[in-house]
């Protein structure tokens, strides 16, 4: 009984402390600053996300809402990539890869 509680809490833990990234689906609207990005999807300031915050996820920019921004790990809205050219690149990548 002891055994399963603490790998639930052990499993919550790392669970709570993933670290968020980007949603793929949405490639084709990294860097393209026409506010389109969904929540989740990636970005490189906030001009990319609909919500208008780009929030960052350990040097990774992840729209979202704004009441959200501090959570699972975000360190606030007001990210701009310092290595856009290439996250935008291989959001190009991605999206010939996906097809759409």
């Amino acid at each position: 009984m002891v055994r399963i509680a603490l790998i639930t809490v052990l499993t919550f833990a790392v669970v709570a402390m993933a670290q968020v990234t980007p949603n793929n689906a949405g490639a084709r609207n990294v860097g393209n600053g026409q506010g389109a990005q969904f929540i989740t999807g990636g970005c490189v300031n906030d001009a990319d996300c609909a919500s208008g915050c780009c929030a960052d996820a350990s040097g990774v920019g992840v729209c979202s809402a704004e009441a959200a921004q501090f959570q699972n790990g975000k360190n606030g809205c007001g990210f701009v990539d310092p290595n856009a050219a290439a996250t935008i690149a291989a959001a190009e990548a991605q999206v010939a890869e996906q097809g759409f």
